[in-house]
Parts: C-alpha cells; structure tokens; sequence
C-alpha cells in the first residue's frame, strides 16, 4: 500500500512539474529555455552521472586538460579492462585486492558495476577544473592529537565494535559514498532525480535514497545540523545555485563537518544539465576546489536501494563482537 502511494504521488509531481511541448520548442535560430508551470529554470528529470574520466588528473595526463579522440579512446578501453571484476587474477591479484591465496576477497562481479564506459563528451582528463591541474589542493596539516596517539591499535579496533555510534554513516547507511552532497561519479547507483514544485528543488538519489528538499529564497536555516546538510537556493539567471552548509557527518570521507558548498545546475539542452561545484572546507583543504560534470538524461525509475550493511550487517557485527568477548578472544580488523 505505501508502495503504491508513494508511485502515486512521485507520478502526480512528475505531472505537475512536466514542461509543456510548447514551452520546449526550438526555433532554427535560438532555442527556448526549458521552463516549469511556474516560471522557472527546468532542470528536473532523471539523469545519470556515471563516467569514467576520473575525478583528480591521473599523473600520465599531467598538464593535459583533454585527450585527442585518438587518446581518449585508448584510455576509455585500458579503464574498462583495468576495471572490469570479471578479468580479476586470483594468483596476481588486481585493482588493489590481495590475491585469493593470501585471503583476498573479491566483493562483486562485474554484474553490479555502472561505473561509466567513456569519459565525459570534452574527453577532460579530470572532473576537477579548479585548480588548473585538476589536482585536489594540498591538505591542511592537522594538529597532533596526543590522546589519540596514545591509543594502542587493538584499542581503536575494539572501540570500532563498542557501539553502532563508533561506526561510520557508510557503515550504519545514512549516507551514500556518491550521493554526497556534493555528488561524485563512482561505482555503482549513479542516478539522480530532480523534481520541482514552487518554492522548492527535491534532489532524490538513488544511492542510499537520499533525499534534499532544498527551498528557494529562504534564508532561514534549522537550529540542527544535518548529515546532508542545510541546503538553500536561488536562481541566478538559468543557473540554481544551492548554498550547503551545517553538515554533521562531512560528506564522502573528503571533507569535515565545516565544509561550505555551492552547487550550481544549468540545462545545457532537453538531455543534459551540467553539474558544477565549489567545496570550501579550510580545516581540510588549503584552497577551495572546484568540480564540474555532466547529468545526462536516462530512463527511470530509480529502485530502492537496500543497504543491507545497515539493516543487518551491523547487528552481527556488534553480536559478533559480543560473542567474542564472552569466549575471551581478541577483536581482528
């Protein structure tokens, strides 16, 4: 029943946000800026931001913005092949897995991957355009922290099982490792959908079915952090740009809860928004960075996403846990 009302619903704001074929038509010599019902940008719909051009500059294309179709060919085949979990050696190992004999586990075959078969249509050799070697900044360096050096190993892993609070947002399945925000391509659940009603923008992702509903023009901010963050937006021409800030459990593992992010959504045309972002995060990084990557249009609809590390996998690790103290044994990694 919740099932066929929460379809229900999703079809009735689809209905709502659906742009008149009028609205879209193009004439020969300038096209028409897609709108909603209400006057607005329309950047909503279902997208997919899987890629294979990687997020930082890899050091062969060091100084190389764009690859030739001759080079980007090459190097879209040499990813696909390096990548790809069916072609895993057992006895050498592969993509940073210990082989087999040494009790190396491979998690997923080929089958469960959408990470992308080509780089973005410029063939960029990197999502980062700022700073100009599409390179993340240096990172600031962290003060030491005595009573955590202290910490012998075998108690940072025991206090890994003491209680699910001591594990992370990926673990417990809060937070998705692509989902952000901000976005960030990776392996698998790179969808997204947009939708729009007055006064709002809804970012819905796939991956762990994360959802922002962001107001537009309200300044106005809650007395409580969120692990998403606080989003707000406006409108700067066709552009929707979206301030975050008040994050409670960073985002991505690349950032910390003093992150302040500007994602900006522009349509290119009916099929693509491009996606652009600025991280400001001075307890982390020495300079802002900036990313930027393309939504391309894809058929829906998104599926649940059921992670099942949280909804079973941390009971039986903390009763794991528990069992092995009871039998006096040590906790392992």
């Amino acid at each position: 029943m919740l099932k066929k009302c929460f379809a229900t619903f999703l079809m009735m704001t689809m209905a709502l946000t659906l742009v008149p074929a009028s609205a879209v038509a193009q004439s020969s010599e300038r096209p028409m800026p897609m709108r909603t019902p209400d006057g607005q940008p329309d950047v909503s719909g279902i997208f997919t931001f899987r890629t294979l051009t990687p997020f930082q500059r890899p050091s062969q294309f060091e100084g190389q913005e764009t690859l030739s179709a001759e080079d980007a060919a090459a190097f879209e085949a040499s990813e696909r092949t390096r990548q790809n979990r069916d072609l895993f050696d057992p006895e050498l190992g592969a993509n940073n897995y210990r082989p087999r004999a040494e009790g190396g586990v491979l998690s997923y075959n080929e089958f469960w991957y959408e990470r992308g078969v080509e780089l973005t249509s410029d063939k960029r050799t990197a999502l980062i355009i700022d700073p100009p070697d599409g390179r993340l900044p240096p990172r600031v360096r962290q003060p030491r922290d005595p009573e955590r050096e202290q910490l012998s190993r075998e108690e940072a892993i025991a206090r890994r099982y003491e209680s699910y609070e001591n594990r992370s947002s990926g673990d417990r399945c809060l937070m998705g490792f692509n989902a952000g925000p901000p976005m960030r391509s990776a392996s698998y659940n790179n969808n997204v959908m947009i939708f729009q009603s007055p006064g709002y923008v809804t970012i819905l992702n796939e991956m762990v079915h994360n959802a922002r509903v962001i107001p537009i023009g309200d300044t106005a901010s809650p007395p409580f952090d969120q692990y998403s963050g606080v989003s707000r937006g406006h409108w700067e021409g066709e552009t929707l740009v979206i301030e975050t800030n008040q994050f409670r459990g960073g985002s991505s593992g690349l950032t910390s809860t003093n992150m302040h992010l500007v994602e900006r959504l522009t349509r290119l045309d009916p099929n693509t928004v491009a996606y652009e972002y600025t991280v400001t995060d001075p307890t982390v990084y020495t300079a802002p960075y900036t990313v930027m990557m393309p939504f391309r249009r894809t058929d829906g609809p998104l599926f649940e996403y059921a992670c099942h590390e949280g909804n079973i996998g941390l009971y039986g690790i903390l009763a794991g846990a528990r069992n092995l103290e009871r039998l006096g044994r040590e906790l392992r990694p």
